[in-house]
């Protein structure tokens, strides 16, 4: 694995950083929407005729190597700079929770590019995506629309030797470090009889947090810090857990985000809909 120092671009006059940074932004987001259907379509198919025992392995190994792809993608191009090695330590401990604190809209995606056997809490809606949805299917994904049918399935795959991916959080960060904690994390843990790792990413860019649109480029290069936090076992109530959780979280994140996160653009509430509750 390159260290990100290997894939900086060299330094060049302004205009011609400029430029370059443009044309790579714009090709990474082509090379993500063509893999990624291609994938859904393909897994969409694989989903309808194989067994789930097949199918969810499969479909979840993927996923990381998909991901992996894409990463690297933007690593050569320079586009992205992050170290993941910290996560690779987590492969060989089945019956995990993996909760990180969720900043970007790409945490999912750093984190699924290192674990083989990791199935996620996903938005209902990605369900119906031409890009995600087959992907999401094939791998045994759960939808987060129904919480206790949920909650059973997520301790039932982690009981199975599986590793949950659960942003605690609920929703990307407003006001950092954190958004307040929900409690179903816990509950999930807690039914599935499995420790909690949490994970710290931090993100010197704002693209993808809430409010910033896909297609607006932002400064590049994109960096992120991605390091392995505490781990400790549900051992009391939910409500302790989320405590001792938000607590560990704030005494380990910056309480403020980089200068770079002022041009963050402001979010537009649909009619009859909470700014804050879009994730």
């Amino acid at each position: 694995m390159h260290s990100p120092e290997a894939t900086a671009v060299p330094p060049s006059p302004g205009w011609l950083t400029a430029g370059y940074y443009r044309i790579a932004f714009y090709f990474c987001l082509l090379v993500w929407g063509v893999s990624c259907l291609s994938w859904s379509l393909l897994a969409a198919l694989l989903h309808r005729i194989l067994p789930r025992r097949l199918g969810e392995p499969l479909g979840q190994y993927a996923i990381m190597l998909g991901f992996r792809w894409l990463i690297g993608v933007m690593r050569f191009t320079g586009v992205l700079r992050v170290d993941l090695r910290a996560l690779d330590v987590l492969r060989r401990d089945p019956s995990l929770i993996i909760a990180p604190n969720h900043p970007t809209m790409l945490d999912a995606v750093l984190i699924l590019s290192r674990l083989p056997r990791l199935v996620c809490i996903t938005k209902a809606a990605l369900w119906d995506n031409w890009a995600l949805g087959g992907g999401i299917r094939l791998a045994g994904y759960m939808p987060n629309d129904a919480p206790l049918p949920m909650i059973r399935r997520a301790a039932l795959a982690v009981r199975a030797g599986n590793q949950l991916l659960i942003f605690p959080e609920g929703s990307r960060t407003a006001t950092p470090p954190v958004d307040p904690i929900h409690r179903s994390f816990a509950v999930m843990a807690k039914a599935a009889g499995a420790p909690v790792q949490a994970v710290l990413i931090e993100a010197d860019s704002p693209y993808l947090a809430k409010g910033w649109p896909l297609f607006r480029r932002p400064v590049l290069p994109l960096v992120f810090r991605v390091r392995l936090g505490e781990r400790f076992a549900v051992g009391g109530t939910p409500e302790a857990c989320v405590a001792w959780l938000e607590r560990h979280y704030r005494a380990e994140l910056p309480a403020s985000r980089p200068a770079a996160w002022l041009a963050i653009p402001a979010a537009s509430p649909r009619p009859g809909h909470s700014a804050g509750r879009a994730a």
